[in-house]
């Protein structure tokens, strides 16, 4: 059994709305947390406890210096401390958050997003795997976006393959910009949420931030610019080759995938999966990967990829019974 004081100020704040914070403690931890005044009261299983005293310290310690804390911060700490219990959370907090001036305010959410935003400030190319909902792609958004309104680019390129479940652009109605849209929905999606509706389409129009397909990179040389490849699992060897081959002075280079959702044809092999062998251990790149441990939407979301993988693990090894 633990006990702390919290200071009377932080009280509201920290335990939540109805000690709806006290309460995701005890669900996510299985610990039993009373709270009496400023006293909280910890017992259940010695590691929950401290994961649940030190979490309720630090974020008292943020609060006194002046922080914010929401429910997200709160539920980003007891993951991070799930990963690593002696992680000063002060200093995760601060430390690896994304400056700008951006509409909304991006921290990471767990230890693998940190170093993703770490090695963006370190790294020129940075290669980010893993499955959906681990903030692969916002987070490269949120950089670019990040380094745009701090003019340390003066542009931004967005990059996609158009290969999805066998379609093909030619397949698709309209212009060159109204075909490839739909592939870079995503991108879209972050670009609003970060920087708001009415900034993006003026940079857009400006083409400050530019939407290219990857078949109309070839040639190209890019200076002073934020580029990420996106959907990179679909790339080609002479694809991947190519778009590696464009950066140019002062920029940086970030490639996303997910490689167990590759839709090329079953001959071909994914360029992404080859560049992960290829640049490995090359000084200058970084490699992030992403388990299902790091998904960071709607809860349940998680548990759909985890069950997902269990059942992909079985039927592999040919323990699940298809219809």
């Amino acid at each position: 059994m633990q006990r702390l004081t919290i200071s009377e100020s932080n009280l509201e704040q920290l335990f939540g709305t109805r000690d709806e914070n006290l309460r995701y403690l005890e669900e996510r931890l299985g610990i039993s947390v009373r709270a009496r005044g400023a006293e909280v009261q910890l017992s259940g299983d010695e590691q929950a406890e401290r994961i649940a005293a030190r979490l309720l310290a630090s974020l008292d310690n943020m609060l006194s210096s002046g922080g914010v804390i929401t429910k997200e911060e709160y539920r980003t700490g007891v993951r991070v401390l799930e990963e690593d219990l002696e992680i000063d959370l002060v200093e995760f907090f601060l430390d690896a958050s994304i400056p700008g001036s951006l509409k909304r305010y991006v921290m990471p959410r767990n230890l693998n997003q940190r170093l993703f935003i770490r090695s963006v400030y370190s790294y020129d190319y940075v290669f980010v795997t893993g499955p959906a909902g681990t903030g692969k792609t916002y987070l490269a958004v949120a950089l670019a976006a990040a380094a745009l309104m701090d003019k340390q680019v003066r542009r931004i390129v967005l990059v996609r393959p158009a290969v999805e479940a066998g379609e093909r652009l030619g397949f698709l109605p309209g212009d060159l910009v109204e075909k490839i849209n739909p592939y870079l929905r995503p991108v879209y999606d972050a670009l609003y949420d970060i920087l708001g509706y009415d900034k993006v389409s003026k940079l857009l129009e400006r083409q400050v931030i530019e939407i290219a397909p990857l078949a109309f990179m070839r040639g190209r040389t890019l200076n002073d610019a934020f580029i990420i490849l996106d959907e990179a699992q679909n790339t080609t060897h002479e694809q991947m080759k190519m778009f590696l081959t464009r950066m140019g002075f002062h920029s940086k280079t970030v490639i996303t995938g997910d490689i167990t959702q590759i839709d090329l044809p079953f001959a071909k092999t994914s360029g992404l999966v080859e560049a992960l062998q290829v640049f490995d251990g090359a000084e200058g790149f970084s490699f992030i990967k992403f388990n299902h441990r790091d998904v960071v939407r709607h809860p349940l979301v998680e548990e759909v990829v985890d069950r997902y993988a269990r059942w992909e693990k079985k039927a592999h090894a040919g323990e699940v019974e298809r219809s």
